[in-house]
């Protein structure tokens, strides 16, 4: 599986997050925290979009870093993405991501 996918799914390759802190553009960073703020209904900063990709080492956003629940149980059970998992199609947790988004699902299905 490409590294840049998340373990959920998502591209972290195209992920406007990760283009930020790659390229330290701060006003993407600028622009991606307006948008999250307003999606998730939470006040988050340019200064909280750093993020090197979700299995990568290095720096992660604080949602990704500790409060994703869809990563941290991956981690939790080694799994390489949630492709791995033989819970995949049953989790409520990956559906949050995969309910609305067919690629990530389509990617994780590559895997299995």
């Amino acid at each position: 599986m490409k590294e840049l996918i998340a373990y959920c799914g998502l591209d972290c390759e195209a992920c406007e997050a990760r283009l930020a802190t790659v390229s330290n553009d701060d006003a993407l960073r600028q622009k991606v925290a307006g948008e999250w703020s307003e999606l998730n209904g939470v006040e988050i900063t340019a200064e909280m979009i750093n993020c090197t990709g979700c299995r990568l080492p290095g720096v992660k956003t604080p949602f990704c870093c500790s409060l994703c629940p869809i990563r941290q149980c991956a981690r939790g059970k080694q799994m390489e993405t949630c492709g791995s998992c033989p819970e995949m199609n049953s989790c409520e947790k990956l559906a949050m991501i995969t309910g609305n988004n067919a690629d990530a699902l389509h990617r994780l299905k590559e895997e299995e």
